[in-house]
């Protein structure tokens, strides 16, 4: 049997593998085992979603799988991911659920859960809950039975907290945000006006069927025009969920998350904030920013692909900022998870403090052109230990030096071996690709 929980939480068509049925046995089970951990006082859980049509369902569905197992529920109501991270330890909680489906499209959706303080859950909790999944219990009855209570100034909770992270105000600047229809809908105009910018929201109606649909971090193109047609001086765009962020600067470039760590980690190590003068990233970082901390002196640390993994970095090495090219950018002091309203604010923040555009500041990187196939295998551990993919691999590192670079990754789920290489021009990346791509199909 596939384990049910992936990367993040678990995922899929809602009212399909993920219905009702399914989100009270999680959720029950999850009650339960926090109760076995800490038998001290009923458990409390945060509840919250993005705005989908499935998400009603699915938090009646969550709240009475963890009423039915003697714990109360606040529910938030539609807020970002990190907000509820950020209310499970603002209202000394023991659980957060959050219920959505990130940047994938309106019919799937999916169930987050944070461990008190709003960190991610070890493996081994979210082993004992996957375990706890469709079991008997007694149940409570009477006054054991869970409690549900509306939390009115959540909002109000979570932009006290993002305005007091903020080192300067965001006066002067004109902003258009791409709110994806999504859970920041509401947080992310609001944040950003109460810190000085002024805002132009797009694609901040959500229906429920709307959210990612052509628009957000995902899809660019509707963000670019409006911040030409706006004369503003840069875009931010945001997922369904709201934990990470693009941006576009005033010409309408996209600018990565890669490109956005550089200007954090430059700014912080400039105020003695970058621990260790340490970014973390993941192994499908540009080399573009390995190059660009290199030249100003800042030690990149990477790891496998995946939040969790760069999370897991920067709390053991007690690093302050991390995050991935898709926009996931996490700052340990002020959150525990990739925040999207955070990392807008305070790129913002560095451009209000310098004066600078957001063109000049991304100009710290050159981006390299990234090429990334998906290659077919029958046996992916052949490829991996193959002496004529290694031997391919050498070569074309060779070629590149210090110009380029190759990654081959075995896909954790597929027979797929997926080949990246960094070059020059997209031209050589694209040869180098093609070249590689030969030889890992031969040898799978």
């Amino acid at each position: 049997m596939a384990r049910l929980f992936g990367t993040d939480g678990v995922r899929g068509l809602a009212n399909g593998d993920l219905g009702p049925e399914l989100a009270i046995s999680v959720a029950a089970a999850a009650a339960r085992v926090l109760a076995e951990h800490d038998s001290s006082h009923r458990p409390v859980a945060v509840v919250g979603r993005d705005p989908r049509a499935s998400g009603e369902m699915l938090q009646a569905a969550v709240s009475a799988g963890l009423t039915s197992a003697g714990a109360d529920v606040m529910q938030v109501g539609v807020l970002p991911t990190p907000a509820i991270a950020h209310l499970v330890g603002d209202l000394d909680a023991d659980l957060g659920v959050m219920i959505s489906a990130s940047h994938n499209p309106m019919p799937d959706n999916g169930i987050k859960l944070f461990a008190a303080g709003g960190h991610k859950l070890p493996d081994t909790i979210e082993d004992e809950i996957e375990a706890a999944v469709g079991a008997t219990f007694s149940r409570p009855t009477g006054a054991g039975v869970g409690r549900i209570y509306d939390i009115s100034d959540a909002l109000d909770r979570y932009l006290e907290h993002l305005l007091k992270a903020l080192p300067n105000r965001l006066d002067g600047l004109r902003v258009v945000v791409d709110c994806a229809n999504g859970a920041a809908w509401a947080a992310a105009p609001q944040a950003y006006r109460e810190a000085g910018a002024e805002v132009i929201a797009i694609h901040a109606l959500p229906d429920g069927e709307n959210i990612n649909d052509g628009c957000g971090s995902t899809h660019l193109d509707g963000l670019r025009a409006a911040v030409l047609a706006e004369q503003a001086d840069l875009g931010i765009a945001h997922d369904g969920d709201a934990d990470r962020c693009l941006a576009v600067d005033a010409a309408g470039a996209a600018i990565d998350g890669d490109q956005i760590m550089a200007v954090l980690a430059l700014a912080m190590k400039e105020s003695g904030a970058l621990a260790e003068d340490t970014l973390v990233a993941t192994v499908m970082s540009n080399l573009g920013l390995h190059l660009a901390m290199r030249d100003n002196d800042v030690t990149l640390r990477t790891t496998a692909v995946g939040d969790r993994y760069v999370l897991e970095e920067l709390r053991q090495a007690g690093l302050s900022l991390g995050g991935e090219q898709s926009g996931h950018v996490v700052f340990p002091t002020y959150a525990t998870t990739g925040d999207g309203l955070l990392t807008a604010m305070s790129v913002m923040a560095r451009m209000a403090a310098t004066s600078r555009s957001l063109a000049d500041l991304v100009g710290v990187m050159t981006r390299l052109p990234q090429v990334l196939v998906n290659v077919k295998v029958t046996d992916k551990a052949a490829v991996a230990a193959s002496d004529s993919v290694s031997e391919a691999v050498a070569a074309v590192e060779a070629e590149l030096g210090e110009t380029g670079r190759v990654l081959l990754r075995p896909s954790g789920t597929e027979q797929l071996v997926r080949v990246m290489v960094e070059a020059p021009s997209h031209e050589a990346a694209e040869s180098a690709a093609r070249r590689l791509v030969g030889v890992v199909s031969a040898a799978g």
